[in-house]
């Protein structure tokens, strides 16, 4: 199986995304999505400098994909959109069906936000050009078995470790916590490296506020589950950024998948670098929040 680093989820300085994708350079990471999915606000960096860093990722051998925007709410977010269409240098994945129209006749990937859970979807995806689909965040293993069993000639990525992405909404939400209007936010997600939480009255967490998108509290990790993965025929799995221990949880699932480290200490290990309590009660078809199997734990 091959690791993909999904696209940074938050607002962070322009300086430290470019010293986070340098150290992902030389990273253990064989798929790299670049782009800003959550919020247009966010521009610290703009299309041309994805591009840019797009292009120094492919030349240390990752293969880069541009991520589109999840949530489309005006003719600006519109533009962007067609401008990663128009260019061919590099996959895109289509968080937005909207995409899937400029995209079409061409390789893409269909993003987690598609929301791809039936045969006759995802045999569409494949007509119009997808190449890889990306599993829903809450789909469990025996829905993806099914999917599995007639799946059309496409990769299969699964999302296996971050804060899983919810929802999204037209409201701000972190900018709503500071008592300001989502147009007059003052880019308040800057000072939120992973989000804010939301607690419990009991002070477990339980949501993340993340600008526009809600996330869990709870870290999903399905690091114990690789073999189950392989042996459903997943093709890639798919790590999300998280503000600090980045090159080390890649380098824990890289062990983990080579065979190098067993599943259930690579999991153990796991926890010490999170930002809350692991999760993976999707995987197993129960709640989301619980720890239904070896995901580690505090």
């Amino acid at each position: 199986m091959k690791l993909a680093l999904g696209p940074v989820l938050y607002y962070w300085p322009r300086q430290r995304l470019l010293d986070f994708y340098e150290m992902i350079a030389a990273a253990p990471v064989d798929i790299v999505y670049l782009g800003e999915v959550v919020c247009s606000r966010r521009h610290e960096l703009r299309l041309p400098d994805w591009l840019a860093l797009a292009e120094r990722l492919a030349a240390a051998g990752k293969a880069v994909v541009l991520s589109t925007q999840a949530l489309i709410e005006s003719e600006s977010d519109l533009k962007v959109m067609r401008a990663l269409a128009d260019q061919e240098r590099f996959t895109v994945e289509a968080n937005d069906t909207g995409a899937l129209r400029l995209l079409a006749g061409r390789p893409f990937v269909a993003g987690p936000h598609l929301n791809v859970y039936n045969p006759p979807t995802l045999a569409w995806l494949a007509g119009l050009g997808a190449r890889r689909w990306v599993m829903p965040v809450e789909m469990g293993r025996e829905a993806l078995g099914h999917l599995q069993r007639q799946r059309p000639a496409m990769e299969t990525e699964v999302f296996a470790y971050g804060r899983l992405p919810l929802a999204f909404s037209a409201r701000c939400f972190t900018a709503r916590h500071h008592n300001l209007s989502k147009d007059d936010c003052r880019f308040r997600c800057l000072e939120a490296d992973d989000g804010l939480t939301l607690h419990t009255r009991e002070g477990q967490g339980f949501l993340v506020l993340n600008g526009t998108q809600t996330q869990s509290a709870a870290v999903y990790n399905l690091i114990a589950a690789v073999d189950e993965l392989r042996d459903l025929g997943v093709d890639v799995l798919r790590l999300s950024p998280q503000s600090r221990h980045t090159e080390h949880v890649i380098r824990l699932f890289r062990e983990a998948l080579d065979g190098r480290l067993a599943p259930v200490a690579a999991a153990q290990a796991l926890a010490a670098l999170m930002p809350d309590v692991p999760c993976d009660g999707y995987w197993h078809g129960g709640p989301g929040l619980v720890l239904a199997g070896h995901g580690g734990g505090r």
